[in-house]
């Protein structure tokens, strides 16, 4: 499972996060940016990873990956827990399902024989789980239904001691027992649940979970249970140092490496490190969107980007891969304030903007092609994607605005009604080169339809609590994680407000805070839809209504780059998955 963070400061990422990132068998990319396809449908890249054969690659060595710091916890549900938790999780504890290039979630062998849901209709739906018999925790000890069942307690909601940043899914449960054998788990859900493939990845051990207290400490280093090709050997925050090495119990394919040493590099760092041999596997994304530039125009934070890329591209021994990350970045209206209220002004800024131009100039720079989203719910490279931007009125958005009374003056610039002119603000992330090239044609976009844009760059630990959860701007340009549950996982971000104690309107997630009663039921038909082909339509249908509804325009996948050291094998741009980490080392010279 792709772990989205579920507090609200931490649900909007901001364009250049680095996310987590997963395998893929890509060919080698080239050392300069890959041309921009002249196909009129550009598509997004899933994955870019160095191809390898297994034998290729040879036992033993140190792999040393860049983090943006040592996390605080590995419990990926507390909310201290970062997207470097995430990733050293999935080296170190059971995940039963992996994505595919495509977003599908399908079972790891390593910790799971099958997993059979009863089929639609049938009820009470029952999930069976038959575990990988050689799985087992550090200390010898099986995976069970006792791991499940903790897990369950802790994420379902029903004991609000444990402080969960608490996913989708679990509250569905209603029991969990041992199957018919030792290795085999039954879960049972009060209600159908059609993503359930998502839960319990990664799973922890009963010890960790069973009781608020075990739970809600932090998972760092020290004496903890783990189930991975790896095991932590040593944990450093203050030194920014995290140490895995072989698990001498794992069942499977034995870990190419020998260790693998997570290095805290601040992305301003990371340059610097390749070039001093320090780093073998480093996302670099942040280090040349937010390469550092002197205060003034666009135009210079993009230079500074470009000489950024161009250098990390002239590394000798570096390659860097390209992959469009599984994170949708949109233009968010905000419903509430004035003129934006109005849905004929919200429909008539949507049909103005040029999502493909956009995301040409967002991408293109970066060696990527210009693929436009049109979806809110799922990204283009992911299962089931297609673009609905038709359902939204084809009309001029000229028209639109004139029959809303914004009136163009005869000499042309911005309109007006009632004497006041239709500006609107544009929130951004504050020293990103890829925001400033979306809102510079942004701007021009709305300009050519009569919308004046003031753009406001504004730092990344002000941006969603002083402004996104406050209402404090009319339009703001930021990505969402796109994961394999988007009937639970996105409905947060388009529920209809909910009237608070005193009576006014809760946005919560919704920070466009338009909503309708018709898209939140088509978001729960979905989340308790077992019949995929139908668990689609539902989903194709609400992000229909939610185009309609003028709430956000999708725009482009956030780009991911990966440095990565010549010489290392399945290693890069992971797109959707995750890295398998036991296939990662140096190949045989």
């Amino acid at each position: 499972m792709r772990v989205r963070q579920l507090t609200t400061a931490a649900a909007a990422l901001l364009l250049a996060a680095g996310p987590l990132a997963g395998c893929s068998g890509a060919p080698a990319p080239a050392r300069t940016p890959a041309p921009v396809p002249s196909s009129a449908d550009p598509v997004a890249v899933t994955g870019d990873v160095r191809p390898y054969e297994r034998d290729a690659v040879r036992d033993g060595g140190t792999l040393r990956w860049a983090l943006d710091a040592v996390p605080a916890t590995l419990n990926v549900y507390q909310g201290a827990a970062t997207a470097d938790s995430a990733l050293l999780a999935h080296a170190l504890y059971p995940a039963l399902f992996r994505p595919d290039e495509h977003g599908r979630l399908v079972a790891d062998p390593d910790y799971l024989e099958s997993a059979e849901s009863t089929p639609p209709g049938q009820l009470p739906q029952v999930v069976t789980y038959r575990l990988n018999p050689h799985a087992v925790w550090s200390d010898g000890t099986p995976l069970s239904a006792a791991d499940f069942a903790a897990q369950r307690a802790a994420l379902s909601g029903l004991d609000p001691a444990y402080g969960a940043a608490r996913p989708a899914g679990y509250g569905a449960v209603d029991s969990i027992t041992p199957g018919a054998g030792p290795h085999e788990v039954r879960v049972a859900f009060r209600q159908p649940y059609a993503e359930w493939r998502s839960l319990f990845g990664p799973l922890y051990p009963a010890a960790e979970t069973a009781t608020p207290a075990a739970f809600n400490r932090p998972l760092a280093g020290g004496p903890h249970l783990t189930a991975g090709p790896f095991r932590l050997t040593g944990y450093d925050p203050a030194g920014g140092l995290a140490t895995a090495e072989r698990n001498p119990l794992w069942w499977a394919e034995r870990p190419k490496a020998d260790r693998i040493d997570f290095l805290a590099v601040p992305a301003g760092q990371r340059l610097d490190a390749l070039d001093q041999d320090r780093l073998d596997i480093a996302p670099v994304t942040a280090a040349v969107d937010r390469a550092p530039a002197a205060p003034g125009t666009s135009a210079d934070r993009a230079r500074a980007a470009d000489e950024a890329l161009r250098r990390v591209e002239s590394l000798p021994g570096v390659t860097v891969h390209r992959a469009s990350a599984p994170s949708l970045t949109q233009l968010t209206l905000n419903a509430a304030r004035e003129p934006l209220t109005d849905p004929s002004v919200r429909l008539a800024l949507t049909r103005a903007v040029d999502r493909r131009r956009i995301a040409e100039a967002a991408l293109a720079p970066l060696g990527l092609a210009g693929a436009p989203l049109g979806s809110h719910l799922l990204a283009g490279d992911q299962d089931g994607y297609r673009d609905n931007a038709d359902a939204i009125d084809r009309a001029d958005p000229g028209r639109l605005l004139d029959a809303a009374g914004w009136k163009r003056p005869a000499h042309g610039g911005t309109r007006t009604r009632d004497g006041r002119e239709l500006a609107l603000s544009l929130l951004l992330p504050a020293d990103s080169a890829i925001a400033r090239r979306t809102a510079d044609a942004l701007t021009a976009d709305l300009a050519g339809a009569g919308i004046a844009v003031r753009a406001t760059a504004v730092p990344a630990d002000t941006f969603v609590p002083g402004h996104l959860a406050a209402g404090d701007y009319d339009l703001a340009l930021f990505s969402w994680p796109a994961g394999p549950s988007p009937a639970v996982d996105q409905r947060p971000v388009y529920a209809k407000p909910r009237p608070g104690a005193d009576g006014s309107p809760e946005a919560g997630s919704n920070y466009g805070r338009a909503g309708t009663e018709e898209i939140d039921r088509l978001f729960d038909r979905a989340a308790a839809e077992l019949d995929p082909a139908a668990h689609l339509a539902l989903l194709q249908e609400a992000d229909t209504r939610i185009w309609q509804l003028g709430h956000s325009v999708p725009l482009y996948q956030r780009p991911d780059l990966v440095a990565v050291r010549d010489g290392i094998a399945a290693a890069g741009a992971w797109g959707y998955g995750w890295p398998r980490f036991q296939d990662i080392g140096r190949l045989t010279p």
